[in-house]
Formats: C-alpha cells, sequence, structure tokens
C-alpha cells in the first residue's frame, strides 16, 4: 500500500481523540492467548541460571601463565604485565583492581 506523504496529517490533539465507542469495543475484545511458535522455539535454546549442567562436556585447552603474564591478586586473572598496576606485600594488582 502506497503512502501519500503530502496529504494532510491529524494534528496531537486530533490523533488522542478517538471515538468513545471505538475504545468501549476494544475495551471488550478478548486477546490471543497464542504464542508464537518461533518465540517458543527461541526460548529452548536459553540456559537458566542453576540449570543441569553436568552431561554437558566442554573441551578447553587450558595454558599456564606465561613468562609475560602475572595473576592478579584481587581478581585472579590472568593479564599481560604492562596491566600491572601495583605491588603490595609481594603481591601484583591489576590496573582494573588497584584501590
Amino acid at each position: 500500500m502506497a503512502t501519500d506523504y503530502d496529504a494532510p496529517r491529524k494534528t496531537e490533539e486530533e490523533a488522542g481523540e478517538e471515538p468513545v465507542a471505538a475504545l468501549r469495543t476494544r475495551r471488550h475484545d478478548p486477546q490471543s492467548a497464542v504464542v508464537d511458535e518461533d518465540e517458543a522455539e527461541a526460548a529452548d535454546g536459553y540456559e537458566l541460571p542453576g540449570a543441569e549442567l553436568s552431561t554437558e562436556e566442554v573441551l578447553v585447552r587450558i595454558l599456564p601463565a606465561q613468562a609475560d603474564e602475572f595473576t592478579c591478586a584481587s581478581c585472579f586473572l590472568v593479564r599481560h604485565r604492562s596491566q600491572i598496576a601495583l605491588e603490595k606485600d609481594g603481591m601484583l594488582y591489576c590496573v582494573d583492581c588497584r584501590g
């Protein structure tokens, strides 16, 4: 359907005014209880927090910390040495955890 962009448009006041009879009939319309099948299929793919994952197998290759890396004493993330913010009591802290 083509839209005529040159046609006069309703003002905000006119757009807000709707016949009372139309509002009353719309109020009593039954709402659809049908669920969109695409949404239901999409919901099946989500894992909820606390879900049972003992049957899942994860294959991850774990590498030891490299010579140019350190483990932050606060967040325990392995970071590059350029991210060292401070050293306190022999412990290294990253720039995100300096405090």
